[in-house]
């Protein structure tokens, strides 16, 4: 780093960067210390409350992810952005959460994956920096390494931390990715956001699955994200039902927040819906080869998951939607799935079926097709 900088340098170099993160298609940049004391202390009670179910790699990696300058050596400054993704309208994302033979995929996760994305417009925003100012050091961050990046933004100033633990921006809403550079640049540093949720608690009364267990507190292993992308093995009995028709992650909480009427719509091409994965029916993605599922999420989010987790969601969708032939027929064609964990929630969801009551159900709890 050019040791020579006045104050003044730093405070034009920041207002730079701002304009040039706009310019790149970042809605908006702040800039924060690295003091993530209370951060920390509230992971660490999170973490105490194994909160965090079977992600180990929260814990993992110890003070890092709230002390930058262990993860980065001379970080004293972080660069944090944020993108909107909101890839369609409330009208339409309700329709499709409402529709019980719809599956029903977080709107994060329908277009390219944002990693990629965020990560080449970050790089190419610290080569302007670079341009302008010289050397320097510099790491980018886009959940690709133990960052707080929610609390950082708050401290940046580009919104609040929700009950719901998801990042609010009073003129945004909270459709939005987030990014971060860790710099040796001592540029100055934005006001955090004032909090803005009041005695709203729409997010908590939402949840399906009761995960806000408390304001700013959400027990991991009742999210029905966690437990449709994290989780590897088979989801509680008890939480099935309450899942309905969600495959990858939720947007409940995000949905009711009244900040979000002033989301907007993104501008990106490559967050835009891919493969119909907007309007999928559940039949129809259940009946996807594994082939099929690698070409249909190739540069998705959604692939991580694989394809036997994939099966696995949509069994349990099935077993909560409207009993039909065509679902039954379904669900019984993969009771020959090869994965155990497969079979275990086809067999729970033709169960339900059968609590049901449907005709064709009857006398065939132990009768493959």
């Amino acid at each position: 780093m050019n040791v020579d900088c006045s104050h003044e340098e730093m405070a034009a170099l920041a207002l730079k960067i701002k304009q040039w993160g706009q310019e790149l298609g970042f809605q908006q940049v702040g800039i924060a210390d690295t003091e993530l004391s209370t951060a920390e202390t509230h992971l660490n009670n999170w973490l105490d409350k194994n909160f965090h179910g079977d992600m180990a790699y929260m814990a993992r990696h110890g003070s890092k992810r709230s002390r930058p300058a262990q993860l980065r050596p001379g970080t004293v400054r972080i660069i944090s952005v944020r993108m909107d993704y909101l890839p369609e309208t409330d009208a339409a994302i309700n329709k499709a959460l409402e529709d019980p033979f719809s599956a029903y995929i977080s709107r994060y996760a329908l277009g390219r994956d944002y990693h990629k994305l965020l990560r080449q417009r970050l790089q190419k925003l610290a080569v302007r920096i670079q341009g302008s100012y010289g050397n320097f050091g510099y790491r980018a961050f886009v959940d690709s390494a133990p960052v707080l990046e929610k609390a950082i933004a708050e401290k940046a100033g580009l919104g609040w931390i929700g009950k719901h633990s998801n990042l609010i921006n009073r003129k945004a809403g909270s459709w939005f990715f987030l990014g971060e550079i860790y710099t040796d640049l001592p540029l100055p540093v934005d006001a955090p956001s004032p909090a803005h949720c009041g005695a709203c608690t729409a997010c908590m009364t939402i949840c399906p699955t009761q995960a806000i267990v408390a304001p700013y507190q959400v027990d991991a292993r009742r999210c029905v994200s966690y437990l449709t992308i994290e989780l590897h093995g088979p989801i509680p009995v008890d939480l099935r039902p309450l899942i309905g028709n969600r495959i990858y992650g939720c947007d409940d909480c995000q949905i009711i927040c009244p900040w979000n009427r002033f989301a907007r719509l993104t501008n990106e091409h490559d967050f835009k819906p891919r493969h119909r994965l907007d309007a999928q029916q559940l039949l129809e993605a259940f009946a996807w080869t594994e082939t099929e599922f690698l070409t249909k999420t190739e540069g998705s989010a959604i692939r991580r998951i694989g394809y036997e987790r994939w099966l696995r969601n949509i069994a349990v969708a099935l077993g909560n939607a409207p009993t039909s032939p065509l679902i039954i027929q379904a669900l019984k064609l993969k009771r020959a799935d090869p994965s155990a964990l497969v079979k275990e929630h086809v067999e729970w969801a033709l169960a339900q079926h059968r609590q049901a009551g449907h005709p064709t159900m009857a006398n065939t709890a132990k009768t493959p097709s």
